[in-house]
């Protein structure tokens, strides 16, 4: 089981002090905050991608290679990347890059993003997307599998012989994780191919969840890739924390109420309710944590978005630090406790790499 931040790189301002970090600043809090997610024990660090304002991470991979730079444990992940409206000869070319950087600690998450005008910024049709989506990921699983490739298809040029460089670290490709909120289409993608499916789990209720979840894994055992609760499954999260649950309702409320995601919805009790979220105590946290496998089933990897709607960095550091402390350590304990053997971890370079060298056993005739 992997536990890690994920950030969308918002810059919201803090309607306590009526602040706006610039695009500096912001930047590089996500850098402290991506050093302090290896200094408090956690697993994993990743980042949005977002071409608009008023978010700043517009260059994962920039942002990943360096903070590979600064630690020496942490996978370096993505939450997403856009496999819609980046090519997929970019992508596989930026990725293989920063595993080499990295030792491998890379994996990536592609999704379709949620803001429209994107698509023809980038010289796309929103209504493609999930066309896009499909044939995009098609090419690159090629291109990080096969020493030249020839390609032809509806949304780029085509290829001829082509060879993308480098190649992946030690002829392993990154680990992908396909992301998705509502779309059936993505689970299908993920479970035609035996990858992840990571399950945004923020703005939707456990009902949806757990149908999304569930289809993926009938449809990765339809495709042979291993039972259903052998499949690979990250869940999202967003948590607030205190030491007692009256202060973290306290403290949170204002960015609650404020944020542009959150505010002038239902409130912040009604939310909490309703989705994922939780404000309260650390013990709060782990209970509705723990909570996820009774409609999930095990899984393998959580995120949380902690660094969002104008939070100050200083009180970033210290859920961070409440997080390793007090909640992280007993959901590993509580998480590995009847969890069925055949249950794999979630995937790493080293594991993946090693898989590459197993004997294959000949079929019997």
């Amino acid at each position: 089981m992997q536990f890690g931040i994920f950030t969308v790189g918002d810059r919201t301002t803090d309607p306590t002090t009526g602040d706006t970090p610039t695009e500096n600043a912001r930047i590089k809090a996500m850098l402290t905050i991506a050093q302090k997610v290896e200094e408090v024990g956690l697993d994993v660090f990743a980042t949005g991608e977002h071409h608009n304002p008023p978010f700043v991470p517009s260059s994962p991979t920039t942002l990943l290679g360096y903070i590979a730079a600064q630690t020496q444990r942490i996978i370096l992940s993505t939450a997403t990347t856009l496999i819609t409206t980046s090519d997929p000869v970019k992508i596989a070319e930026d990725f293989a890059m920063l595993q080499h950087v990295a030792d491998g600690r890379v994996d990536l998450t592609l999704g379709r993003g949620n803001t429209g005008p994107v698509y023809p910024w980038f010289g796309k049709d929103i209504r493609e997307g999930i066309p896009l989506a499909l044939e995009n990921y098609a090419l690159l699983r090629r291109l990080w599998r096969e020493d030249f490739v020839d390609w032809e298809g509806q949304f780029r040029t085509p290829l001829h012989g082509f060879q993308s460089t480098p190649r992946p670290l030690d002829g392993v490709p990154p680990f992908i994780w396909h992301g998705s909120i509502r779309s059936p289409e993505i689970a299908e993608q993920a479970a035609y191919y035996g990858d992840g499916f990571f399950s945004n789990h923020i703005f939707w209720p456990a009902s949806h969840t757990a149908k999304m979840v569930q289809y993926y894994r009938q449809r990765f055992e339809h495709y042979g890739h291993g039972t259903a609760a052998q499949a690979i499954v990250g869940l999202g999260g967003q948590v607030f924390m205190s030491k007692n649950s009256q202060d973290a309702k306290q403290r949170f409320r204002p960015y609650f109420d404020k944020a542009p995601v959150y505010g002038n919805g239902p409130s912040m009790e009604d939310f909490t309710a309703q989705t994922p979220l939780t404000v309260g105590s650390p013990q709060e946290v782990i209970d509705r944590t723990l909570g996820f496998r009774d409609y999930v089933g095990d899984y393998q990897r959580q995120l949380w978005l902690m660094d969002h709607a104008g939070l100050p960095l200083k009180t970033v550091l210290e859920q961070l630090d409440l997080l390793g402390e007090e909640v992280v350590p007993v959901l590993r304990r509580e998480f590995a406790k009847n969890r069925p053997a055949d249950v794999p971890d979630a995937p790493t370079h080293e594991s993946l790499r090693l898989a590459t060298l197993a004997p294959v056993t000949p079929a019997r005739s």
